[in-house]
């Protein structure tokens, strides 16, 4: 976790609370964000808890030191899984369900300065500009595990390991955190800055930037038959689609109708990557796309017989979780953990073209 040394005057807190007062509509921002829930986050808890509420965890979720109430005294393993616990004198509760607040990407925790765009000599504290504003997102979107039993590729969460795999430089703000022009602080003049928002993979729009999709009629391989291909391509995400968690996955379903609407078949792609966490952990396989990868799902049917397809309908969706592994931690959404991505339907009555 991150320790602080000292806090620059006039703040006397970690709390995002003491930088609303200057900066309400980045604060306003802020509290919409799944950083904001890193903490609360139900499907985080739930998870932890199943997984046995490992500490590594929190230097995440709940990156400053005092946002934990207990601390690291050693590890009783080289890999330092296997922390030695101690009851934290300077814990927080309030500040723990902030989780990823303002400070924790916006303070240099040796100096006790601000970090930020740019060094503003008007500002009531110290201040000075960061060399590279998305060296933060590393801190925790560069998972690592070096222990003996890990034989992956990419790290598990490993989204800059990604982004390298597929010979890119790390650039988040851009993506992230859309540019807009506003006063940095109450009062403050117009300036170049960025929305404090970091959407991702439960905002359906931002995934669908990311996301390239193509369905073609191809010639057909034998008389009587029809042939359709559909092909994805990641052209919007320096890294893998999806990123994050493992649970994350998109599916591609094909499936042929009746004329009144009746299911005749249906067939179903999963990019996605699956692990094997015991006894060893180990990529079994991983079919999500990096930066500039495709894939096509051809789909191959019968035009004609006793019960004739008057439709194809072809659906993309992104799964926040499997079904399978929900059901397994007990995880109880408030929401869907799926949402459709793309949705065609053909006519098959039309003819082809």
């Amino acid at each position: 976790p991150i320790r602080v040394a000292a806090l620059p005057e006039p703040l006397d807190s970690l709390s995002a609370e003491g930088c609303a007062g200057c900066h309400p509509a980045i604060y306003a921002e802020w509290r919409t964000t799944l950083h904001r829930r890193a903490w609360d986050d139900p499907y985080f808890q739930v998870d932890r808890h199943f997984d046995g509420d490992q500490q590594v965890c929190l230097n995440c979720h709940t990156p400053f030191a005092r946002q934990q109430p207990q601390r690291v005294l050693g590890f009783r393993d080289r890999a330092r899984w296997e922390p030695i616990l101690a009851p934290n004198p300077d814990y927080d509760p309030a500040l723990r369900h902030e989780g990823v607040t303002c400070l924790v990407c916006h303070l240099d925790p040796e100096q006790g300065v601000i970090l930020g765009p740019a060094a503003a000599p008007e500002a009531p504290h110290p201040s000075r500009a960061w060399r590279d504003p998305n060296r933060v997102c590393l801190r925790c979107h560069r998972v690592e595990n070096r222990s003996w039993d890990a034989r992956f590729r990419i790290p598990p969460c490993g989204t800059v390991a990604e982004i390298r795999a597929a010979g890119g430089e790390v650039a988040c703000v851009p993506c992230h955190m859309p540019e807009t022009r506003r006063p940095w602080a109450e009062g403050g003049r117009l300036r170049r800055g960025h929305r404090h928002l970091w959407r991702g993979g439960h905002d359906p729009e931002q995934v669908r930037r990311a996301l390239s999709v193509s369905l073609r009629e191809l010639a057909p391989p034998a008389p009587g038959e029809r042939l359709f291909a559909l092909t994805l391509r990641n052209t919007g995400a320096a890294h893998a689609l999806p990123t994050g968690t493992p649970d994350r996955h998109l599916s591609a379903t094909f499936r042929l109708l009746d004329a009144a609407g009746r299911p005749l078949r249906e067939r179903t792609h999963r990019l996605r990557r699956t692990i094997l966490w015991r006894p060893f952990i180990v990529d079994l396989w991983d079919t999500r796309l990096l930066h500039g990868q495709s894939r096509t799902y051809a789909f191959r049917f019968p035009s004609g017989g006793r019960r004739p397809a008057a439709a194809l309908e072809v659906v993309v969706r992104y799964h926040l979780l499997g079904e399978h592994r929900r059901a397994r931690i007990g995880y109880r959404p408030a929401r869907p953990i799926a949402y459709e991505v793309w949705r065609r339907r053909i006519d098959l009555r039309l003819p082809p073209g």
